[in-house]
């Protein structure tokens, strides 16, 4: 054990700064925390890594009281920083929200949490009210205005923002604030006479001036005025003595110088000092206190009197006075120290009918989605009725169901729209199994409605046709029943009908008229065909056809010719059908003719164009590039070069 507590020592007086009593460092110690400030244009990141690095991490401010401890730091350091020229200043704290996760404003917080961990806490200090964003992490930070000193009644506010990178820490960043947490701390050392103490804190920190001295920390004391007495020096330890006590192993004032007594710093003594005769002195405590161990510190015979209960927590004193235990108030317990409060999770134990939200210190229920808070007497949540009467979100038909409702459509249409709401005409005329008609079909809003060709007519199921009779005379039924065929149904070829007219001689002709088949689903349907009259009287008369209707009163009535007549309609049924297929035939006959004969004069030009090229590419003959000499040329080659008269040899 002192080999092991030599090493420490030799490691702690080692660190750079150990011994020369010089503050290096914002520090404020108090509590179980101490509190360090640095400057530096750091991203949250790097700022966290710095501190984790000796053991730490960003500074927490869960409560006012712990704001004041902060704020205390950020003054020290800005009192050294004298180069901090900007007006306002940012320090990262540990309040951080994770990309993904979103505003709560239902929270004090704000959906923000602790780098450290740790439950949400009440205390908050917004600057301004926050952007709802999730797409991007964002960290909070202290703002200063570093033109005008801090003061305890205006504590600083916290702003949120980018985290920012490596290199880009963010807008007006000017450093952090780190907080080291430790199991207990040792007061000062007390010292009798002129000299100087040195701490180096676990975290690497030194200072000559703290409050309190964290656990494991290093104390260098040198004692004398000057440089006279610089062998007199003192090495301590801050160790757990006990459970939750914390000492330095030392008793009596250090540094005593006889002349002094008392005079010079009250003899080291936490109360009360008493000199005696030789110039020695001996240091006590008030009534109501007790001297510890160290015979300099006095404690309260109260043991509520350190407040040793922390957070939220009540010291309640035991029998006699002898103990204390801390009580949590409602909505809180003892964490497993027995000395701090945390929160209890009510949510547990199901106390709401649907949802439960926990919050510090209690809780509160909700509703599902579709639920609403019932009134007195109505149970905790009620079902919304979605469907009543101007709330309804359905285009048709709405069914309200236990905390939900869902839409429905009339006959002849389909729900639609992304939440499915809204209701679409169903086309029947163009659905997966093919037309419902066997001729013609006419889709309308909610139903559709069957028609035939020329020439047929529709069968009492309304779906399929039967040929029809040609009528001869005007066409029958009202005009709006066509016009509402036209409008709603498809374009179908007009039948040829005849309609008697007078002939240059008298005798009547048939001159043919068009008209269009009534398509409406309203019309009445006849079942039994026309029944065209022949020509009796004169010659030159002929009857107007008629239409019989055959009745159960009346009973069936066979007019004159009426099986001819009836043959009669039906040949000229099938004749018109086929001269129709005449035509249908001749047309495709004609397009495949001029396709055959296009063809065929593309093939006689390509043919052409080839031989064409062909002949241009043949090669010449050698013998192109020879001419014949004039047979006058070689008759004077065969002269005499030396004749003086051409022609004659000498």
């Amino acid at each position: 054990m002192a080999t092991s507590m030599g090493l420490l020592l030799l490691l702690l007086l080692t660190q750079p700064g150990a011994g020369t009593g010089a503050d290096t460092e914002a520090v404020v110690c108090v509590g179980t925390a101490c509190y360090t400030a640095h400057s530096g244009k750091l991203s949250a990141a790097e700022a966290q890594n710095h501190c984790n690095q000796n053991g730490g991490n960003l500074a927490t401010v869960k409560s006012e009281e712990e704001a004041q401890h902060v704020q205390r730091v950020l003054a020290q350091l800005l009192r050294r920083e004298a180069a901090l020229t900007a007006r306002i200043g940012k320090f990262w704290i540990g309040l951080q929200r994770e990309k993904g996760k979103c505003l709560d404003p239902s929270l004090p917080l704000k959906g923000f949490s602790w780098v450290g961990g740790g439950e949400d806490t009440p205390y908050s200090n917004w600057h301004k009210e926050l952007r709802n964003s999730c797409i991007s992490k964002r960290c909070v930070s202290l703002l200063l205005d570093l033109s005008q000193p801090l003061l305890p009644s205006r504590l600083p506010k916290w702003s949120e923002g980018p985290c920012g990178s490596p290199g880009s820490p963010g807008s007006n960043i000017e450093g952090f604030v780190c907080k080291f947490s430790f199991k207990g701390m040792c007061r000062p050392l007390a010292l009798g006479g002129p000299g100087q103490v040195t701490y180096t804190t676990p975290f690497q920190t030194t200072s000559s001036s703290l409050e309190a001295v964290p656990f494991a920390s290093a104390a260098n004391v040198g004692c004398g005025e000057g440089d006279k007495d610089e062998s007199q020096s003192h090495y301590f330890l801050c160790k757990e003595k006990a459970p939750d006590v914390f000492d330095w192993g030392s008793s009596g004032p250090l540094c005593v110088i006889p002349k002094y007594g008392c005079s010079f710093n009250n003899g080291g003594c936490h109360q009360d000092c008493f000199e005696g005769e030789d110039g020695s002195f001996l240091c006590g405590c008030r009534p109501g206190f007790r001297l510890l161990d160290d015979l300099v510190t006095c404690a309260s015979r109260n043991p509520c009197s350190s407040s040793p209960c922390r957070g939220g927590a009540t010291c309640i004193l035991g029998p006699h006075g002898k103990n204390y235990t801390c009580r949590c108030p409602q909505g809180y317990q003892l964490d497993s120290s027995q000395l701090d409060c945390v929160d209890v999770d009510e949510c547990q134990d199901s106390p709401c009918a649907q949802e439960c939200v926990n919050t510090p210190g209690g809780f509160r229920c909700e509703c599902w989605v579709g639920y609403e808070p019932g009134g007195p007497g109505e149970g905790a949540c009620q079902d919304v009725d979605e469907c009543a009467l101007g709330r309804s979100p359905c285009a048709q038909g709405c069914t309200n169901t236990d905390g939900s409702f869902h839409c429905s459509c009339k006959e002849g249409y389909v729900l639609a729209g992304e939440d499915g709401t809204q209701c679409q005409d169903v086309d029947e005329c163009v659905g997966p199994g093919g037309p419902l008609c066997d001729s013609l079909c006419f889709n309308t809003q909610g139903s559709f409605h069957c028609g035939c060709l020329p020439g047929w007519v529709l069968a009492p199921n309304g779906v399929s046709c039967t040929m029809g009779p040609v009528s001869l005379g005007p066409p029958s039924g009202p005009p709006d029943e066509e016009d509402k065929g036209e409008k709603e149904g498809s374009t179908v070829p007009p039948a040829a009908t005849a309609s008697p007219t007078r002939g240059p001689e008298g005798t009547p002709k048939a001159t043919p008229t068009t008209s269009r088949p009534s398509l409406s689903s309203d019309a009445p349907i006849t079942s039994a065909p026309l029944k065209m009259l022949a020509p009796s009287g004169s010659p030159g008369v002929w009857r107007e056809p008629s239409i019989h209707h055959t009745t159960a009163a009346s009973g069936p009535q066979e007019p004159a010719g009426g099986d001819s007549s009836v043959a009669a309609q039906n040949n000229d049924g099938t004749d018109g059908q086929k001269l129709l297929l005449f035509y249908i035939l001749g047309t495709v006959v004609a397009i495949l003719l001029l396709l055959a004969l296009a063809l065929g004069l593309l093939v006689y030009r390509k043919r052409r164009a080839k031989r064409e090229e062909k002949k241009e590419k043949q090669p010449q003959n050698a013998a192109d590039s020879y001419s014949w000499v004039p047979e006058r040329a070689e008759s004077r080659a065969m002269e005499n070069q030396y004749s003086p008269t051409p022609g004659t040899d000498c």
